[in-house]
């Protein structure tokens, strides 16, 4: 028994100093390779056009002159759809100089890392035309890669809602792209190639990109409305008066020698860069208001966009996602880019957005407005509902009156098309349309107009 047990004794002293030995043998990995620092961004502005980034570059002098902040910038589309004040150039031509314009406008305030997610530059104010011209799943994807290159803290872009007089819809959309990208870049489930590890990231052929889920922390909006009373206590507001104590001048002035850059969208035309900052010195002395879309690390909604913010990665997280809403007998909501909107701030979870903003658009004087209509039944049976609009002195209603009849459990779209009068521009007007059935109401929608102003 003895001498089993001092075999058994040998034989494991063996193995270790074998093991040892093994062990001492083998190489030393690498160390993982750790993010590229030279893209790291504390800001990431996502806009839809070249110039866009002008409605808050008084705020990003201050944070990248001042505050040493590092920003990005993303630009949905080139803007190859505008005019040219300086040249004949339009379309892919005008893509090109555009991009150029875009990237000396960021340099002059320190902003080196731009990039341009291929949307098609859309005139439209239906923020549905521009996500379906874009091929929206590839600028998403593209927007959620680069979060997750830059890894920024915050990210602030136009504000996705249709407000009078901030109707574009490209700029709707690339707010509904950040607002998505700010809630998927940290999902690994989500363009789970970019996360995935690359087979051998030294060689060729890797086709997994090796990005990190990156969860920002912060989410602002910016509008540029007809009326701005909705802006207010939503978020910080920043002097463009104060100067600059790095630059020694105000930080309108810096704001307005970057939009110097964007010739070929500025009535002075070719008369060069000196011209057209003075021109454009005075639209930039106005304050920078933001809207706190949401935030995961707290902070007040009016205290600096930095308050709370934590240095380094945080965890991630989900939103609700869209739920559909339960329905029951007869019922009409409006359509289009409201109906959109509604279900949209429901998935996304800032809630509060839902009612910032009641439905409203603008109309030029003796224009029309078509307003969009889902009649719903969530019924048994076929049902005919009458629909019927009310509308201010001088107003007319060209279509949309009508009896319409509507499958069980099916719906109903149509338009109702407004005719506003000519003359001056009053306060708001509101239209009111009512539903009824078998000599019973339905439902009623109110929504409100201003003149001088473009519907969808």
């Amino acid at each position: 028994m003895k001498s089993r047990v001092n075999s058994l004794l040998l034989l494991a002293a063996c193995i270790f100093t074998v093991t040892s030995i093994s062990w001492a043998q083998l190489p030393q990995a690498p160390a993982v390779p750790p993010p590229d620092a030279r893209y790291k961004a504390d800001i990431l502005v996502i806009v839809a056009h070249p110039d866009d980034e002008t409605e808050i570059t008084g705020y990003l002098a201050r944070a990248v002159y001042d505050e040493h902040k590092r920003v990005a910038m993303l630009y949905c589309t080139c803007g190859g759809a505008g005019g040219d004040t300086v040249s004949f150039a339009q379309g892919r031509a005008l893509c090109e100089e555009r991009k150029i314009e875009a990237r000396r406008a960021d340099a002059a305030l320190g902003i080196t890392n731009v990039w341009f997610l291929g949307g098609l530059d859309t005139p439209s104010q239906n923020v549905l035309n521009s996500l379906g011209h874009w091929n929206q799943g590839t600028v998403l994807e593209r927007a959620v890669r680069l979060v997750r290159l830059t890894r920024p803290e915050v990210i602030i872009t136009w504000i996705p809602d249709f407000v009078d007089g901030e109707n574009h819809g490209d700029h709707q959309a690339s707010a509904v792209i950040a607002t998505e990208a700010f809630d998927q870049a940290g999902n690994a489930t989500v363009f789970p190639a970019q996360v995935a590890a690359p087979r051998d990231y030294e060689n060729y052929g890797n086709l997994t990109e090796g990005l990190d889920p990156w969860q920002p922390e912060k989410l602002y909006f910016f509008s540029n409305p007809a009326y701005a009373a909705f802006e207010q206590g939503q978020g910080p507001v920043y002097s463009t008066t104060d100067v600059s104590p790095s630059r020694h001048a105000p930080y309108y002035e810096l704001a307005a020698r970057s939009a110097s850059y964007h010739l070929t969208q500025l009535a002075t035309g070719p008369e060069g860069y000196e011209a057209t900052y003075q021109a454009s010195l005075d639209q930039f002395k106005q304050p920078v208001p933001l809207i706190l879309g949401k935030s995961l690390v707290g902070g007040s909604r009016t205290g600096d966009v930095f308050e709370g913010v934590v240095p380094g990665p945080i965890s991630f997280h989900p939103v609700a996602g869209y739920r559909p809403e339960p329905h029951s007998g007869l019922s009409i909501e409006l359509g289009g880019p409201w109906q959109f909107y509604h279900r949209f701030w429901r998935a996304h979870d800032p809630d509060h957005m839902a009612t910032l903003v009641s439905p409203e658009a603008g109309v030029g004087n003796g224009g029309t407005l078509a307003l969009p209509v889902i009649i719903r039944n969530d019924t048994s049976a076929l049902a005919e509902v009458t629909l019927t609009a009310s509308v201010p002195a001088g107003w007319k209603v060209n279509s949309g009156e009508a009896v319409y009849p509507v499958n069980a459990g099916g719906f109903y779209p149509t338009r109702v098309v407004f005719a506003a009068p000519a003359g001056a521009r009053p306060d708001w007007q509101t239209l009111t349309l009512k539903a009824e059935s078998n000599g019973e109401s339905v439902g009623e929608l109110s929504f409100r107009v201003s003149y001088g102003r473009s519907g969808p």
